[in-house]
């Protein structure tokens, strides 16, 4: 599946359409519209890393390759202006990361999936960290046994589920993006996650409302209607509003 572009009111009927909704429900709304010829229920289920690189794809068409970020260095507080690529953040799975895969430890084994965002949906409603990963192990964690007898999903050893966890990081590297940070004031390096989805969100969420406001100023100078100027090329959109500003 490739992303492909969006229209200029398709992209603001999803950014409407987002409003209040959750992460996930975003996810699923974008997805939807960049992968027309695909079920949803069979969008729903990519594994999270095949998701967010059809919309690092997307980002890239929509509002190009490049990525800057305030951060806040974790030893002495200072703000930094973090800039990269897409290609920094952009990994390959180490294996189909669509196939089950098995997980053995100590006569344990779990046959594994990758998590998705029916997954995430089902536990958008728990804060407790730790709560929250059981309840998606015991979900993606599809039989388990031990010596060859089933096991239930309550009586498998950490070592395991842990083992179950780095398995899912190594086979979707795409899911859990980290960048490599340094502080100019103090020197101090750490890794900090990067997450594509609420990245594109706040693009597109500046987005509409910059167009809705060209949207405005040319509607009342020249009457136009929201579809019309919706329609028209940016850069054509652009010498308007420069006519309107004389």
């Amino acid at each position: 599946m490739d992303a492909p572009s969006i229209t200029s009111r398709e992209l603001l009927s999803i950014w409407e359409r987002g409003q209040g909704q959750s992460r996930s429900r975003r996810a699923l709304l974008l997805l939807e519209a960049l992968c027309e010829k695909e079920m949803p229920q069979d969008l729903a289920k990519l594994p999270l890393g095949r998701r967010d690189a059809l919309l690092l794809s997307f980002r890239e068409q929509a509002f190009g390759s490049t990525f800057f970020a305030l951060v806040t260095c974790p030893e002495c507080g200072q703000k930094i202006e973090a800039s990269f690529h897409s290609n920094e953040i952009r990994s390959e799975a180490s294996s189909s990361p669509c196939q089950e895969q098995s997980v053995t430890m100590n006569d344990y084994s779990a046959l594994v999936r990758l998590p998705n965002t029916l997954d995430l949906m089902a536990i958008d409603h728990i804060s407790e960290i730790d709560r929250a990963t059981r309840v998606l192990l015991e979900r993606c964690i599809v039989a388990a046994s031990f010596k060859g007898e089933d096991v239930q999903f309550d009586r498998l050893p950490e070592s395991l589920l842990d083992a179950v966890l780095e398995r899912m990081s190594e086979s979707d590297p795409q899911a859990d993006v980290r960048l490599d940070l340094s502080c100019p004031e103090c020197g101090h390096g750490w890794q900090a996650a990067f997450d594509i989805l609420s990245y594109l969100w706040r693009d597109i969420d500046q987005w509409a409302v910059r167009i809705l406001h060209d949207v405005h100023v040319l509607a009342s100078a020249y009457g136009w209607s929201e579809v019309d100027i919706l329609s028209m090329s940016a850069w054509r959109r652009q010498v308007y509003l420069e006519l309107v500003g004389q």
